[in-house]
């Protein structure tokens, strides 16, 4: 059956501009990090991708390293996009990343111009692109140049195969460098993309005031804190949950009872406002303008169903906003 996108689908979607540069980005974007490999359903995968354009997510990020395996979500992400979507790709952001390991030999890891280009090169093949919107150095290379690093980053958008360029897990100082650097080669860093939720507050000690003065903007990954922050944890760690499980990310050790107090208070506010927990989280990163878009995942449609609807109530009382510090002190 032919794709045909929702012709309502920029309607109710919020876009903010990216920093001081002329792109927009929707409030919310969609991460493919899981659920969108190889080991997983490719209709499933599809159905996610058609739903989150449908309702105005026009944004879709992927890295290398993506699955599992490493690279089958961009195969899946490609796939979808060549037999559906071909039609509506300039009206799409999809960005890539480059940075963790990816395959054996001295060439396939961290911040060399070597790796980053050739794993772009892999990525657009993975793919079948011409070029990604926002191609990002994934983390910061403690052996390679800083320089070096940026360089090949400056070269990616002046050889056609980016558009923009940005950075993920730098630190202030870090970012402020890089910034610096690609302002003198021309090509200025569009977006940084940190982890940020209202368990994870790092980014606001000085990260954020960087953004500001360098005029870049703010994706923000795991905003639901590898869904701690949402009901399903209300009433324990489900054994079929992510923490309940052998994720690295979030496990059974990391959420002690103090936390999950902390979880079921927070539960309360939000059903105050007329939101799921879920909802009110992703609200909270998005408060005062300081970040440009949310970066979800989804493990099925009705998730991103629910996420968005976070963006018809962004707005917080001041009481409210007392009441959320006073629990997550």
């Amino acid at each position: 059956m032919t794709y045909i996108a929702e012709k309502s689908r920029y309607e109710d979607m919020k876009y903010f501009r990216v920093g001081k540069s002329g792109l927009k980005l929707p409030a919310v974007s969609l991460g493919l990090w899981h659920n969108f490999g190889g080991s997983d359903r490719l209709e499933n995968g599809r159905a996610m991708i058609h739903r989150a354009f449908d309702l105005g997510i026009t944004h879709f990020d992927l890295a290398n390293n993506y699955g599992p395996p490493a690279g089958s979500a961009e195969e899946t992400f490609g796939r979808v996009l060549k037999q559906d979507m071909a039609a509506y790709r300039d009206q799409m952001i999809i960005s890539t990343k480059a940075g963790y390991y990816m395959w054996e030999g001295p060439y396939g890891d961290w911040g060399s111009r070597k790796y980053l280009i050739s794993s772009l090169d892999q990525s657009l093949k993975r793919m079948d692109l011409e070029y990604v919107d926002i191609f990002y150095h994934h983390r910061p290379d403690p052996e390679t140049p800083l320089e070096e690093t940026m360089a090949a980053l400056d070269h990616i958008v002046r050889s056609g195969k980016a558009l923009y360029v940005g950075l993920s897990n730098y630190t202030a100082e870090q970012t402020a460098q890089a910034s610096a650097i690609l302002k003198e080669l021309g090509t200025p860093c569009l977006i940084h993309q940190p982890s940020y939720s209202m368990f994870n507050r790092w980014i606001e000690n000085g990260l954020q005031d960087v953004l500001d003065q360098e005029g870049i903007g703010s994706i923000v990954f795991s905003p639901l804190a590898g869904g701690l922050l949402t009901n399903r944890y209300l009433d324990g760690i489900p054994t079929d949950s992510r923490a309940g499980g052998p994720s690295v990310f979030l496990n059974s050790n990391s959420i002690t009872d103090e936390k999950l107090a902390k979880v079921r208070a927070l539960n309360e506010i939000a059903q105050s406002r007329g939101q799921s927990l879920a909802q009110m989280a992703l609200a909270w990163v998005l408060r005062g303008g300081r970040v440009t878009s949310a970066l979800i995942g989804a493990s099925r449609v009705e998730q991103i169903d629910d996420n968005v609807a976070a963006l018809s109530r962004l707005d917080f009382s001041e009481d409210e906003l007392k009441a959320i510090e006073s629990i997550l002190a």
